[in-house]
């Protein structure tokens, strides 16, 4: 096991890029800008080995992209109605991004920042970061600690921690895309995708969700069995219409806060390769890359194109400050948040 840096000179200064390689020399690439991760070297079935994570040639391009590749998005993953966050009856109005919702924890939120980064272990890096009180309109001092670790077997676990000195909204995912074929391999809809969630959050045509947890019985949503991801993706229904395919939140089947388990299986055939997620999280949002085309070029070059890659965001439910039957995503004062996220990469 082994880790190298390169130190990168960027628009907002220095920039680390951690190197983790394993026994086996499959390897990950993890940078400072958002925290985030920028390769997964692992084998397909005939053992040879490819980068199976979207990214940029151009690391500057990892500022201020819109699909936030790789990276840690906060203080919120996903959506906020309006932008409207009430505690303890004191309103905070963040600031909006996304029509007229707050995405993401805003224009300036973590995915665009450069965190500090420090190898932990012989396999891991630990990202750091200080998010001042009204950091884009939300309360409270936040420090937020992010720690890879890249095993032997492939497998890449990722723990999110944070504390804070004044009740705050938090919501801490990692926005990888994956494309199991290699990440200059075209579409990913022909991958297949298992969710355990039997129900989904429907939403309204800004993606913010109405409070119900519907069943994905015979709907395109269901995902409980083995299928492509392109099967229904063009199918006229409200949630695939309003995101011109799959961005959309599911809920895990027997969550139990603090305990890891399998909530999604990814595999392509093409390669052999199958991506296992575990996680704590509650809640699963699958982003088909439905608006890939025009982000900056790959590493070699190439445009991507809508449906490239797709992403697997383990988090909190979009929206839950507004919405009581969700899991509560309010961190206090006495609190640890802590969750975490595993990739299992095999064929």
């Amino acid at each position: 096991m082994s880790i190298t840096v390169k130190t990168h000179n960027t628009r907002k200064g220095d920039v680390d890029v951690y190197t983790i390689t394993n026994a086996s020399g499959a390897s990950v690439k993890l940078s400072a800008i958002g925290a985030g991760i920028v390769e997964v070297n692992v084998p397909d079935k005939e053992g040879n080995l490819a980068n199976v994570v979207l990214g940029y040639k151009d690391i500057d391009s990892y500022f201020y992209d819109g699909p936030c590749a790789g990276k840690v998005p906060g203080r919120y993953a996903n959506r906020i109605a309006k932008g409207d966050l009430v505690i303890d009856g004191v309103k905070y109005q963040l600031n909006i991004n996304n029509g007229p919702n707050a995405l993401h924890g805003g224009p300036e939120g973590f995915a665009n920042r450069v965190w500090e980064g420090r190898e932990v272990d012989s396999n891991g890096v630990e990202f750091t970061l200080n998010s001042p009180h009204l950091d884009e309109n939300y309360p409270g001092n936040l420090c937020v600690k992010v720690t890879y670790h890249w095993l032997d077997g492939n497998i890449l676990t990722i723990d999110f921690e944070a504390v804070t000195d004044k009740k705050t909204a938090v919501n801490l995912t990692n926005h990888a895309y994956f494309n199991l074929d290699g990440e200059n391999a075209g579409t990913v809809l022909n991958h297949k995708l298992q969710l355990h969630c039997s129900r989904f959050l429907p939403t309204d045509d800004t993606l913010i969700p109405s409070g119900e947890m519907a069943a994905v019985e015979g709907t395109p949503m269901d995902f409980l069995q083995p299928k492509e991801l392109g099967k229904d993706i063009k199918q006229n229904f409200p949630a695939l219409v309003y995101g011109k395919g799959y961005d959309n939140c599911w809920v895990v089947d027997d969550y139990t806060p603090g305990k890891v388990r399998e909530v999604a299986i990814l595999s392509a055939e093409h390669s052999g390769r199958v991506l296992k997620v575990y996680t704590n999280q509650p809640a699963a949002q699958v982003y088909t890359g439905n608006w890939l085309a025009g982000c900056p070029e790959n590493p070699e070059g190439r445009s991507y194109n809508d449906y490239d890659g797709v992403a697997i965001e383990c988090q909190g439910m979009p929206d839950a400050p507004h919405h009581s039957n969700f899991p509560n995503q309010i961190l206090n004062v006495d609190e640890k948040y802590e969750r975490r996220i595993e990739f299992h990469f095999g064929v």
